[in-house]
């Protein structure tokens, strides 16, 4: 874990023209693929692609501090915060500070502490930044004190984490790899700008799967992150560092990206609540990206309520970003409905679609069960529920990986150690040596598969079987979708195929891991909200639920998690984060 910021300067040698093919290798000197590889790999894709809220005003000093909230202990003895998980912690922070019964600079030591508690057992975090934090909140106590601040911004005092691929002037940001080991952005991304804006207390940058490809927090290039419900475990990913830090309480809430599921598979795994915006909702500017007709930036959070205030905070247009969208935004918070309002029947008229080809084979019984439970529960509160076919939802997820590989392999050619990225120049190899090198040493495995097969589907003689068809896929699971939710407020279906699998389990099998996006990718590829909220914990083991809505509808889906998170009376069990 790294508690400084270091500093990288972009590479002066400027190149032009054309360069040779740069090599890519394992360990150095090593191919990643074995001969026949990528053909084998191609020949299978083709195969598959043939078939809001309101301010807190700032009380009058009180007579005397309350203590913090009681703490309550797993049998590792790490603190874990007691209460509902139900209740908006986010608001429960900022009345504490209105109030003036914690202080700002209180709360943010209280999860650097437990930072400092956990981090050895759960390694979410890749850059802590303690001082940083700890002064910030002091000048919102000092304003605070002055008078100066009478009504808290939205976010005022809540300490957050960032994902490590979204930009933070002045922090590192190195998106889990080591070719942007030192890379210290000049700017912050629009997101984080917004965040710091609405007063949010950024308290580090949470690991990642390298530049976002990998589905468990494995491949980061510095280390594995573990799942604070068993730490054998893995927490998912690729945005499973700000899962992990969110589920062990490290922070109130986080930032995370979603490609194809990044948030919404680590929420199911580490039982958080993991949001998708509508593509073009939420700025890329400023995002590291993988592949960028796909990227999204997201709130990771204990509660809907705290998901939706998140997503206040960062939704809405940006100049700076031509993907983004300008439709209105709502004040998404506000929307939800009071857990005291919601009536016998709240999801009275709601139309909700069980995807039939999401359950059945390949999917664990416990989470299949859980997610018909789910069903089950919004039918009681009034909703008409019935399954849905949707016969190509199957064929999303080779698209998916040929588009976003083929992406990636454009997105990541920048990073040869002469425009961006960690140099590294072997004597007398010339310009290959050190493209090979650079690269070589600077990317992981898993990159280099993922740029590989890119490169491959883009190819001369390749592009119309495999990305110009991806795109025909593409259209048609948009088109296929979008007809269904014209009939339904809402899709349901597992998050993913299982539960969290061991530390290790899929790190020799790729293509198996790549299977457990699923349920997940063709939400990113038709550009749809989608939400997961947990709903059991079988063994112990949280499994999510995930809500699909219509484009830019965001307010009617989280009212339909919310009611569902409020109503289900799912308890995650105490935290054990024994090394």
């Amino acid at each position: 874990m790294h508690t400084s910021s270091l500093s990288l300067k972009k590479s002066s040698t400027p190149h032009y023209g054309s360069r040779p093919v740069l090599p890519f290798y394992g360990a150095v000197g090593t191919p990643i693929f074995a001969a026949g590889t990528m053909q084998q790999v191609a020949c299978n894709l083709q195969r598959t692609l043939c078939r809001g809220g309101a301010p807190f005003r700032v009380a009058a000093p009180a007579a005397s501090a309350a203590q913090p909230a009681q703490q309550q202990r797993g049998s590792s003895g790490i603190a874990c915060s007691a209460g509902s998980s139900k209740a908006s912690l986010i608001r429960s922070i900022q009345a504490d500070i209105a109030s003036k019964r914690r202080s700002a600079e209180e709360v943010t030591q209280h999860y650097l502490d437990t930072i400092s508690k956990v981090e050895p057992s759960v390694h979410s975090f890749i850059t802590v930044e303690a001082d940083r934090a700890l002064a910030q909140a002091r000048e919102l106590d000092a304003a605070i004190a002055s008078g100066a601040v009478t009504e808290l911004p939205l976010l005022a005092g809540i300490p957050i984490a960032v994902k490590d691929n979204i930009c933070t002037q002045g922090v590192r940001t190195t998106a889990g790899s080591q070719i942007l080991r030192d890379y210290t952005p000049q700017y912050d991304a629009t997101a984080m700008a917004r965040m710091r804006a609405a007063g949010a207390i950024m308290v580090g940058k949470t690991n990642m799967d390298e530049f976002g490809m990998g589905s468990t927090t494995e491949n980061s290039s510095f280390q594995p992150t573990c799942n604070p419900a068993d730490t054998q475990r893995v927490p998912g990913g690729s945005s499973g560092g700000s899962a992990a830090a969110v589920a062990a309480r490290e922070c109130v809430a986080a930032l995370g990206t979603d490609t194809g599921g990044s948030i919404r598979q680590p929420a199911h795994f580490c039982g958080v609540v993991g949001l998708k915006p509508t593509y073009g909702r939420v700025s890329r500017s400023g995002l590291i990206s993988y592949a960028s007709s796909l990227d999204c930036i997201g709130p990771m959070a204990s509660t809907v309520e705290d998901a939706a205030l998140l997503l206040n905070a960062i939704a809405g247009g940006d100049d700076m970003d031509a993907t983004s969208s300008g439709a209105a935004t709502v004040d998404f918070a506000r929307l939800l409905r009071p857990a005291g309002a919601l009536g016998s029947s709240p999801l009275a008229g709601v139309r909700v679609g069980l995807v039939a080809q999401t359950l059945g084979e390949g999917v664990q019984p416990a989470v299949e069960a859980a997610v018909r439970g789910a069903t089950a529960h919004l039918a009681s509160l009034g909703a008409e529920v019935e399954e849905v076919d949707l016969p190509n939802f199957g064929i999303g997820l080779p698209a998916y990986y040929v588009l976003a590989l083929s992406e990636a392999s454009s997105n990541l050619s920048r990073y040869d150690g002469v425009r961006y990225g960690a140099r590294i120049e072997p004597p007398g190899e010339g310009l290959s040596g050190m493209y090979a090198e650079s690269r070589g040493r600077g990317l992981g495995p898993e990159v280099k598969r993922r740029i590989l097969m890119g490169t491959y589907a883009l190819s001369a003689g390749y592009y119309d079987a495999y990305y110009k068809r991806a795109q025909q896929v593409r259209a048609l699971l948009r088109d296929e979708m979008t007809s269904a939710l014209s009939k339904y407020d809402v899709l349901l279906t597992p998050a993913a195929p299982t539960s969290a699998y061991k530390l290790g389990e899929k790190t020799s099998d790729p293509l198996s891991m790549y299977k457990g996006d699923l349920m997940t990718v063709n939400v990113n590829l038709a550009g749809l909200p989608a939400v997961v909220v947990p709903c059991a914990y079988p063994d112990g083991l949280p499994v999510g639920v995930q809500m699909i809505g219509r484009a830019f509808d965001e307010a009617h889906l989280l009212n339909i998690a919310h009611t569902y998170e409020q109503t289900a009376g799912i308890e995650a069990p105490v935290l054990n984060m024994a090394a």
